[in-house]
């Protein structure tokens, strides 16, 4: 029915005002006494091959749900009704802005990728704390993506990720420090070593003093950097992560490459995602698996349509992915299709659990 019916017409409407007209539908459906969770069970996994805790917390699919499609948390329900395993919101940052001028989303279906300059549009740290404190049970883990406000200098950036922390420390699951959206200007600068380590035990440090106030369990803390960085920058910026404490690696973000594109859309400026990033994405997977020695979680991003490619990441190194712009294009069954070939993966390959996957081919 998506293909036939929902994507054609989708697709004929500017892909932002699609964007929120599918936003409020399921921020809609979200209201809907019952039917999440009735929807959840037929969705997520049933067995334990692709479940897993980290963190101490409980995943039941290694399938989540990228930044930048819920960044207000307005439909966390609906979207755990899909089957995901777990959901990053954001990015938000401390002050709401209303992100770069229109328009700044772009289809390019004969690369099924987009590219996006939207600007950390976001509507504050204090209304998406209301959206998730109201919440309830969740029906999965809720990760909150942090960034700074386009007006913040980068020598102030660290007090708008600890205020972040500090607006939402009792209604994240993981917090997810964003220093590679290609959007906000300078804020890749952030990704190099030194400046990255200092960022990143200013974070931790406000993690802790809010642990210490509270009886809560602290947050894990993940970074996400860029797939545009040298290899030795690439290096430098894990190496960082590791000895400033981070608890996780996400890779990657979107890219500036246009390497390969066909539309007419890639002339536009911006980040790229989609099917363009797969290659890439899993290959630097594998590179910081064989930096981190397993020591902390990896999530991969970048082009996952299939469940061979979401299997092709964890076999390179991922604990767990996430997927965004495949989702536009293969429609809210994606998760669950991606969970049963998740399964049915396993059971080729003679593996009764998911971790047994993680870094084989790495």
């Amino acid at each position: 029915m998506y293909r036939r019916v929902l994507k054609p017409a989708l697709f004929r409407l500017d892909a932002e005002d699609a964007h929120h007209l599918t936003l409020r539908a399921l921020e809609l459906a979200s209201a809907a006494p019952a039917w999440p969770a009735l929807a959840r069970r037929v969705t997520a996994p049933q067995g334990a091959a692709l479940s897993q805790t980290l963190w101490g917390q409980s995943y039941a699919s290694p399938v989540g749900l990228a930044a930048g499609l819920d960044k207000n948390g307005v439909a966390v329900p609906a979207f755990g009704a899909l089957g995901f395993g777990f959901l990053e919101v954001g990015t938000v940052t401390p002050l709401a802005q209303p992100g770069n001028d229109r328009p700044r989303l772009f289809r390019l279906p004969s690369d099924e990728a987009l590219i996006n300059r939207m600007g950390f549009n976001n509507a504050g740290g204090h209304a998406l704390h209301a959206r998730l404190a109201a919440l309830g049970d969740r029906p999965a883990p809720v990760w909150v993506n942090i960034g700074k406000n386009k007006t913040t200098p980068n020598e102030e950036a660290a007090q708008d990720y600890r205020r972040g922390v500090a607006a939402l420390y009792d209604v994240a699951d993981a917090f997810v420090v964003n220093v590679s959206s290609p959007n906000t200007p300078g804020l890749r600068a952030l990704q190099a070593a030194e400046d990255l380590h200092r960022l990143i035990r200013e974070v931790l440090a406000e993690v802790e003093r809010r642990r210490v106030r509270t009886t809560r369990r602290a947050p894990p803390v993940l970074v996400k950097l860029a797939p545009d960085l040298h290899p030795a920058d690439f290096t430098d910026s894990v190496n960082a992560v590791l000895e400033a404490g981070a608890q996780g690696l996400i890779v990657s973000n979107t890219t500036l490459s246009r390497d390969g594109l066909t539309h007419p859309n890639r002339q536009q400026s911006g980040g790229l995602s989609g099917r363009p990033l797969t290659t890439r994405s899993t290959e630097l997977v594998r590179a910081a698996r064989q930096l981190t020695r397993g020591r902390v979680p990896i999530v991969g991003v970048g082009g996952i349509f299939t469940p061979e490619d979401a299997y092709a990441k964890i076999r390179a190194g991922a604990d767990l992915v996430e997927v965004y712009s495949a989702l536009i294009y293969e429609g809210p069954g994606l998760p669950a299709r991606l969970n049963r070939g998740l399964a049915r993966l396993l059971e080729r390959d003679g593996l009764k659990h998911v971790q047994e996957a993680v870094g084989v081919d790495a």
